[in-house]
């Protein structure tokens, strides 16, 4: 087995290099509103296409820039870093480019750039489930408010931060945030998020089981740049995220009908329809009013956002890769694109990355074990909630 030693402390320090720069970028924040309060009314008295406003930028994108340039990536001597180092940092690159942009027809054609068009395969799958699961009754049960979720959520933290007491995830209501996101390892909570009772474990699952242990796994590599999280890696993480939401028992039929819906708005915006046509469009489909707003803003802030396509697209390949005998231990190690598994496995094997110190917590449960080896070869994301969940 080569021995860490081989990698060049100098390759090393590269790697910190272009993981510290990458998470100096707050992209989710940066790209969203912090008007919605205010462009939720105006839509709902006028119906025109809101006015959103943006926040400041956190550093300017030049300055960013010249960080990047300044990074001798050029210089690593080991092949397969170096093609993982070149590869994000040209995804850091669009990402300034698309922030540079916020507002203006470019955006679009850059979001399509990161993160990829909306395939006919994917509409047509998304379109399809939509067949296939009725619009859903009123959500059971009651809702609880930001403030409850995040304490509900430090207490899931400190679950973790017994195994790992160096965790310094934490959890922050703000004006900034939209509905519950993690940014650089820590959890965001919008003061108007009200999630429904039933799906907070659920959500804990997706945004602290999946998206802030492998950043903290990833954080904790001799590359640290699994912590800020390789190139492409949002699909992937959000398909992980989600069936973590199917293996802690609360993946529902409505959860994956907005999935489906985000596929179909994404193309709707990309093919020239308007803000309120898309939002007319949701309410059509069995969709809130509210819901309809919420998703609509998240396809068409800063000018086109196609991001929302990637769940569904996401959990449909994890959901491949575990009936096909994939291994998820792979995931743990950090934040990774599903096509990086072959060089992340090769990698371990070379001994350059350490075990992770984290695993979520949902898979010690019986029942998630049980439901990850209901996952075979056959299995679609449908499969994984029954059409009347």
């Amino acid at each position: 087995m080569t021995a860490l030693s081989e990698l060049r402390p100098s390759d090393l320090a590269i790697d910190r290099e272009l993981a510290d720069t990458a998470s100096s970028i707050r992209f989710l924040l940066d790209v969203t509103p912090v008007n919605l309060i205010e462009a939720r009314r105006q839509f709902r008295s006028d119906g025109a296409t809101p006015e959103f406003v943006y926040g400041p930028l956190a550093d300017d994108p030049t300055v960013i820039e010249t960080r990047l340039e300044a990074i001798e990536i050029d210089a690593v001597e080991d092949d397969a870093l170096a093609r993982i180092l070149t590869a994000k940092r040209r995804e850091l690159e669009l990402q300034l480019q698309m922030l540079r942009c916020r507002g203006h027809e470019q955006f679009l054609d850059l979001s399509v750039q990161l993160y990829g068009p909306v395939s006919p395969a994917l509409l047509g799958e998304a379109e399809a489930l939509l067949a296939q699961v009725p619009p859903p009754q009123r959500e059971p049960g009651d809702g609880i408010d930001a403030a409850t979720f995040a304490q509900l959520a430090e207490a899931e933290l400190d679950l973790y931060r017994a195994v790992h007491t160096d965790l310094s995830a934490h959890v922050e209501v703000r004006d900034d945030s939209s509905g519950v996101m993690v940014s650089n390892g820590d959890l965001l909570i919008a003061p108007t998020a009200v999630i429904p009772s039933h799906r907070v474990n659920a959500l804990l699952q997706h945004e602290i089981g999946t998206h802030i242990v492998t950043h903290v796994n990833g954080s904790c590599q001799p590359l640290r740049l699994l912590g800020a999280g390789l190139a492409g890696y949002d699909e992937t993480q959000e398909g992980l995220a989600v069936l973590a939401e199917h293996l802690a028992g609360g993946l529902t039929a409505r959860r994956l009908r907005q999935l489906a819906l985000r596929v179909v708005a994404v193309h709707q915006m990309c093919t020239g329809e308007t803000f309120p046509t898309v939002h007319g469009n949701l309410v059509e489909a069995g969709v809130t009013r509210r819901e309809a707003f919420t998703i609509t803003m998240r396809v068409f802030r800063s000018g086109g956002l196609t991001k929302d396509a990637v769940y569904l697209r996401g959990l449909r390949d994890v959901v491949a890769y575990v009936g096909a005998g994939g291994d998820l231990d792979v995931f743990w190690l950090g934040k990774m694109a599903l096509s990086d598994v072959p060089q992340i496995v090769a990698l371990r094997e070379r001994g350059v990355l350490v075990d992770p110190v984290l695993v979520p917590r949902y898979l010690s449960e019986p029942e998630a074990q049980e439901r990850l080896a209901g996952i075979t070869a056959r299995t679609v994301p449908l499969d994984l909630i029954g059409a009347t969940s």
